[in-house]
């Protein structure tokens, strides 16, 4: 028999278990939007030290993969455009996955509330930008002020602790993760040029293999990702940008168990009572053929009772926050904003939209979509949050960052006089937004849900 434990400290409670993904994901993101940060800050001294040619350098250095006839060559800048945030974006679309399937995004009238949100937040910075650059050739910007970067944007809420309800961190997440939705259309719709239809045709065929992958039961990630590289290098040579396949190849990866939670328990407690029963008196693991054995088949159960996508959800998480966002800020936030030849005009048609689009327009947007649907009914107020609440989030919701500087390389290329007019811009609406975000938010009343959760 398994011998009987006591536990010592106090049970967790069951909404604890239940938000427990919630707060491990917030945890996250805000610690790696100060790793940001950091990477933001190097590159910017960097850009404008007596060490500037040497930035340069680095984002152009050429790497090369393959053998033979099978050559990819690519600065550095578009390996890591191109490739690296081809990561991020399978991160993005295993999250929204997940959001759609169990979490915010679950039920129409759940839902309703942060897709309204959203779609106001990106349609009015639009609408902004588009007005600011009516006729320019600069009007192809107008995705840029649309985006929120939600590592940041979750790392200044993190900052504020129980000043804010935790209502307001799930709004704020929802709203972003329906954001990133929306850059992924507009990236693949509008930021897409030479359109190869063969290339496509690859690419779809091999997404449909991946889901018979799925749908004939297979659970090991090594068949998906090198099919994912497949799909990435078709979608890469088709002109649709290639981090869209990291967005399609994430609607692959099983969401399901191979266990149910009664076969798994009993299953568990029988491997238990045999590595139990063979340890004796002083058995020394590495030793003893029984204990290993029941390792062995307790962790084959673990793995058909965790699904695929959460598990590597959760370890692609660190790997994003930690390596792939700062290296993505490293190589694209570096401006030159000293000497001559900086270039950059502040009332420029560019500037105005971008720094009024992710200010004022997702302030509007949001704010008033929210208001509406709660109004018309179709959705419902959130517990815990006042009007004050829905401000700051707005504000916070206007840190594009990641993606805005994502967009700006999308829409226009280093030799354009538009992209450091652009990046600044976006730096700067960034920082304004997070520090007045922060200041509303610090002002409204104590948050009161948490502590109502506890005494109930």
């Amino acid at each position: 028999m398994i011998k009987a434990r006591v536990l010592t400290r106090t049970e967790p409670r069951t909404i604890d278990l239940m938000l427990q993904p919630f707060y491990e994901f917030v945890r996250v993101e805000s610690s790696g939007g100060l790793v940001l940060i950091a990477a933001t800050a190097i590159a910017l001294i960097w850009a404008n030290s007596p060490l500037g040619d040497l930035y340069e350098t680095f984002k152009n250095i050429p790497l090369t993969v393959g053998a033979g006839k099978f050559i990819l060559s690519k600065p550095a800048i578009l390996w890591i455009n191109d490739g690296l945030m081809a990561v991020f974006f399978f991160l993005v679309g295993l999250e929204i996955k997940r959001e759609i399937l169990v979490g915010e995004l679950n039920s129409l009238r759940q839902a309703s509330l942060p897709i309204f949100a959203a779609v106001g937040g990106m349609a009015v910075p639009a609408v902004i930008y588009a007005l600011f650059n009516s006729g320019a050739s600069s009007a192809d910007g107008w995705g840029i002020p649309m985006a929120t970067d939600i590592a940041f944007s979750l790392g200044v809420l993190s900052m504020l602790g129980d000043r804010v309800p935790l209502s307001l961190k799930v709004f704020l997440t929802a709203v972003a993760i329906v954001d990133d939705i929306g850059a992924i259309l507009v990236i693949a719709v509008f930021y897409s040029s030479g359109i190869s239809l063969l290339a496509i045709g690859i690419g779809i065929v091999v997404f449909f293999g991946m889901l018979l992958l799925n749908r004939i039961g297979v659970r090991a990630p090594l068949p998906y990702l090198l099919l994912g590289i497949i799909m990435w290098l078709a979608f890469l040579k088709s002109g649709v940008h290639a981090t869209v396949a990291g967005v399609l190849a994430a609607m692959t990866i099983p969401a399901s168990t191979r266990i149910c939670c009664k076969d798994f328990v009993g299953s568990m407690s029988g491997h238990l009572e045999d590595y139990d029963n063979a340890a004796g008196d002083g058995a020394v693991t590495i030793s003893n053929k029984q204990m290993l054995s029941a390792l062995g088949l307790m962790s084959k159960d673990v793995l058909k009772a965790s699904p695929p996508l959460k598990r590597i959800e959760h370890n692609l998480h660190y790997w994003v926050a930690f390596a792939i966002m700062p290296i993505f800020a490293l190589a694209n936030a570096g401006i030159n904003i000293s000497g001559e030849g900086a270039g950059i005009d502040l009332f420029h048609p560019v500037s105005l939209g971008i720094f009024f689009g992710l200010i004022g327009g997702k302030v509007i947007g949001i704010c008033l979509a929210s208001w509406a649907s709660i109004r018309l009914g179709l959705a419902d107020m959130p517990r815990g949050m006042s009007p004050g609440h829905f401000f700051g989030a707005s504000l916070l919701a206007g840190i594009g960052f990641t993606m805005s500087i994502f967009i700006a390389t999308l829409a226009w290329d280093d030799s354009s006089p538009f992209i450091v007019n652009a990046k600044f811009s976006i730096l700067a609406a960034s920082v304004v937004a997070g520090l007045l975000g922060f200041l509303v938010l610090w002002s409204c009343p104590l948050a009161t849900d948490c502590r109502e959760g506890e005494s109930s």
